[in-house]
Formats: C-alpha cells, sequence, structure tokens
C-alpha cells in the first residue's frame, strides 16, 4: 500500500477514517489490474483507500440512496475505476453480474451502521441529538420505520426483539414501557424513545457497573436491536457472505469488519463452516476421511479467531474499539448449497 492511501481517505472519503483500514488492505492482497468489490461503501473509505493503493478496478455497493449521491464526487475523482451501485450486498453477485461483472478479487465488508448516518440526526439511527425514529438504511424507500414498527408490535414480540438483537437482559422491562408509553401517543423521536428506556432501567444504570469509564447509555442496545429488525441486518449478512462466496474467483479474498457479536458470530460460523474448521462428528475420524462426508473447503481461513485493532487506533477512533476482522480465501472448490451451509 502507498502512503497515499490512509491519508486520501479523510478527504475524498467524507471525513471519516474506516476501522482497521491497515488491516483490511493487506488481507485483500492488493494488486494492480483486479477487480474489488466494497460492498458496504458508506463514505467511500476502504474503496478509496483501495484505489490509492494499487491500480485497480473497485466496485463499491450501498444501500442507503444519500452515500450513493455522495460518491458521484469520488467516481469522478477515479474516473473509469470506480463505480458505485445503489442495492444490497445481499445481492452483489446479482448487481454486477448484471453489469458484465462475474468473478472478483477480493471483498471489503464492514457491517452495521455507518458514521454517515449515525451523524445526522434526521435519520434517526442514533440518539445523540433528537431526530425523527426512522432507522431505515434506504431512507424513505425502506419498507418501516422504527417508529411504524414501536406503534403497533406485541409487547412479546417486542421484548423477544430487544432480548435477541440487543442482547439486553432486561428486554421485558424496557418492552412494557414502551407499550405503556405508546398508549399516551406515538413514539416518534429518538430522544423520547431513549429517555423511555433510561427510566425503564432507572438513569443509575448509564454508569456501566464499576470501573472509570461511564459504559454505554441504557438505551444503545434497544436501539441496536430495532435498527437491526428495521433493516433485516443479520439476514442481510447471511445473504452476503453467501453472495461473496459466488462472486469471488479462486484466489480471491473476504475481509469482514463486525462491530459487535452477533455480527461476528455470523461471520465466524459461515466462514468455519466453509473452510473445514468445524467439529467433525467424531473426533477419531481421519480428516480425509471425513472430507468425503461433506463438501470441499470453499474458503481458506487467513488467520484464526478475529483480529481486533490496536491501541492507538482505539484511542483515535472511540468506534474501532469493538470492531473484529476476519478474513478468508476463496478456494476453486464449488460453492456449497444452502443446506449444506446451514447451521
Amino acid at each position: 500500500m502507498t502512503a497515499s492511501g490512509p491519508e486520501a481517505v479523510g478527504s475524498e472519503g467524507g471525513g471519516h477514517t474506516p476501522v482497521m483500514l491497515h488491516e483490511v488492505l493487506d488481507a485483500l492482497r492488493l494488486r494492480d489490474g483486479a477487480i474489488y468489490v466494497d460492498g458496504t461503501f458508506g463514505a467511500g473509505g476502504y474503496a478509496s483507500a483501495l484505489l490509492h493503493a494499487a491500480d485497480c478496478t473497485v466496485w463499491g455497493i450501498d444501500r442507503d440512496p444519500e452515500a450513493v449521491a455522495a460518491a458521484a464526487a469520488l467516481v469522478r475523482r477515479f474516473d473509469g475505476r470506480l463505480t458505485v451501485i445503489a442495492g444490497r450486498f445481499g445481492e452483489m453477485d446479482d448487481l454486477l453480474d448484471a453489469r458484465g461483472v462475474t468473478a472478483v478479487d477480493g471483498i471489503a465488508l464492514d457491517l452495521g451502521v455507518s458514521s454517515m448516518q449515525l451523524d445526522r440526526p434526521a435519520r434517526g439511527f442514533s440518539f445523540r441529538a433528537d431526530g425523527p425514529l426512522d432507522m431505515r438504511m434506504e431512507g424513505t424507500a425502506g419498507a418501516r420505520s422504527a417508529a411504524d414498527v414501536l406503534r403497533d408490535i406485541p409487547e412479546a414480540e417486542l421484548a423477544d426483539v430487544i432480548f435477541r438483537y440487543g442482547e439486553e437482559r432486561k428486554a421485558r422491562q424496557i418492552a412494557r414501557a414502551i407499550v405503556a408509553a405508546r398508549k399516551s401517543g406515538p413514539i416518534e423521536r429518538t430522544g423520547q424513545l431513549a429517555e423511555i428506556v433510561r427510566k425503564a432501567l432507572g438513569r443509575a444504570e448509564r454508569s456501566g457497573g464499576t470501573g472509570k469509564g461511564r459504559g454505554i447509555d441504557p438505551a444503545t442496545r434497544t436501539f441496536q436491536a430495532l435498527r437491526i429488525l428495521v433493516n433485516d441486518e443479520l439476514g442481510e449478512i447471511e445473504r452476503g457472505l453467501v453472495a461473496a462466496e459466488r462472486l469471488l474467483a479462486p484466489g480471491g479474498r473476504l475481509a469482514v469488519v463486525a462491530f459487535h457479536s452477533l455480527e461476528d458470530r455470523l461471520v465466524k460460523s459461515f466462514l468455519r463452516a466453509r473452510s473445514g474448521e468445524t467439529p467433525q462428528a467424531s473426533r477419531h475420524l481421519p480428516t480425509a476421511a471425513a472430507a468425503m462426508h461433506g463438501p470441499a473447503p470453499s474458503f481458506r481461513l487467513l488467520f484464526r479467531g478475529a483480529r481486533r485493532p490496536g491501541a492507538a487506533e482505539c484511542a483515535a477512533n472511540p468506534r474501532a474499539r469493538s470492531a473484529r476482522l476476519r478474513a478468508a480465501e476463496r478456494t476453486a472448490a464449488p460453492v456449497w448449497s444452502a443446506r449444506e451451509g446451514a447451521a
């Protein structure tokens, strides 16, 4: 990677330096003439760095129309080398096939909500500033906003969503408070929802327990759960990993950065299964014999476990603290069927 890569991201990538940029670029093994996909384009940080680091072609994909519109300047800057498509990364193979691209050399995915979305109160992803309770990554073209969901979701279902997607142990308590509050009128503002959750849990929980730090805001997990539900984020990850398996050429690399355990668990399970790293039915069964009972590995892990950002990056960018990177290389084996990859 050239020295100009990361520096260029700040100005051309919208001012947001992507998390674990150096590690992602190393994992993708950049080379001239290659084709890469930035499947979660956002502000274009990874794409810009890829284009500066090698004489390559990059396809950016984003479901957010604002991100696609904002990419126009970057597309002009790298005339002929960067194309940004409106769509979901779970459909990346179909999106690129429709444009004559059937195989690529690398795919980068930065999961979850983007900094651009978090920083705009009007999008409703964050309670740092009050705004409409929206959370749709596709903007108003999305099916239902978070406010729409809260208007009529049954209490038991809401508790299940907050527990499963927010990993919130007091989900029932929060759901009960939300359902009680909506009897007085619709919950349509981020600040309104955050305050309901804080009161339900008690403001003392804002401290996050012992230690010097304040911990996370009590509303954080509930907001995460609603965002995941509204955008079907976990389903999109599952579809995206399968699409990457279909799209990557033999020797192509996949690098995925996740920010919470639900995302990372899906990536970990998928790559372990596709690389033949899942535990065998019997530990006494030889590896060669076990391989005869299943499909050939379609991926090879580049390293075991997940890599984490260094202390310097975490200090400079608090968002990086929870990041986990997993990466793998596509083998020449056929794509697995849906049943073969089922957990």
